[in-house]
């Protein structure tokens, strides 16, 4: 019997990845699954209409909301919860088992899911841990807003959180989380999301104070990336000590990539700042 959930997957050119994904989601697993689709240009929606999932289009208009809440707000789910699944995230059987488990008898508002890391064709054992609030009950919340109007090119929800209401558990099996096709791509994404990050950051700190509702976890990375040694600090924190040095030439490189990303925000961050000294 299917457990009361809808797994919504957002695409945009996911022909690379998405037949795995949806292979990777048992038959009668869940009450529905919905590809949520940027216009993409390759055969992902092929793909998913092979699958027999259901297929809705979304064009971003640049303000809010962005793919995640436009879906939440804008689609009637008939679930109970609704499982965000990116196309490069692979269901494993042990999380499945967890969450048929779990699910019937909780009285959590949501849960935080725990993914490895595969990068450079290796599954990494080290690192810092990656998880993600992507599984929580219809009507408890939505993804967190921020006026983006002019300044981002992100068209989903990629940092921001889902505000919650109510008690958080965590499903301890993990997804799998199969990462970019390329190490260029991987890049450019990362470029991206420096570029969001320090423009958030360089904006929030202009707002009232209370309108920001920010988990620990961001917090404590705005904190972090107004020194020169955030970079620094993430690779040593993670390659020694959180046992990076484990995955051999994969998480040293990982290590020092991922370092590399909070350098990148310090100085756009930095950047932010001496432009609107120039124009002020």
């Amino acid at each position: 019997m299917p457990i009361n959930v809808t797994i919504a997957i957002p695409t945009k050119n996911a022909e690379k990845h998405l037949d795995d994904c949806l292979n990777s989601i048992p038959a009668d697993f869940v009450k529905k699954i919905i590809v949520i689709d940027s216009i993409s240009v390759d055969n992902t929606r092929k793909i998913a209409q092979s699958h027999g999932v259901e297929v809705i289009e979304f064009q971003w208009n640049g303000r809010f909301p962005k793919k995640r809440n436009w879906f939440l707000q804008n689609h009637r789910i008939s679930s109970e919860w609704v499982l965000f699944l990116d196309a490069d995230e692979l269901l494993t059987p042990e999380f499945c088992h967890e969450l048929r488990r779990t699910l019937p008898h909780t009285d959590k508002s949501g849960f935080w899911l725990n993914y490895s890391i595969h990068f450079l064709g290796r599954r990494l054992r080290g690192g810092y841990p990656l998880q993600k609030l992507a599984l929580f009950r219809l009507g408890t919340g939505e993804y967190e807003k921020i006026d983006e109007y002019h300044w981002s090119n992100l068209d989903m929800e990629v940092h921001e959180h889902p505000v919650i209401s109510g008690e958080i558990g965590e499903i301890r099996a993990k997804i799998d989380h199969c990462g970019s096709e390329s190490m260029f791509r991987y890049i450019e994404q990362h470029n991206e999301y420096s570029s969001w990050e320090a423009t958030r950051i360089f904006k929030a700190q202009a707002s009232t104070p209370g309108d920001q509702r920010w988990t620990w976890k961001q917090r404590v990375k705005a904190f972090l990336v107004e020194s020169p040694v955030a970079g620094p600090l993430y690779f040593l924190g993670s390659y020694l000590f959180m046992g990076g040095f484990r995955d051999g030439v994969q998480g040293l490189l990982f290590a020092l990539m991922k370092g590399s990303y909070f350098t990148s925000v310090h100085c756009k961050l930095r950047e932010l700042r001496f432009n609107n000294l120039l124009r002020g």
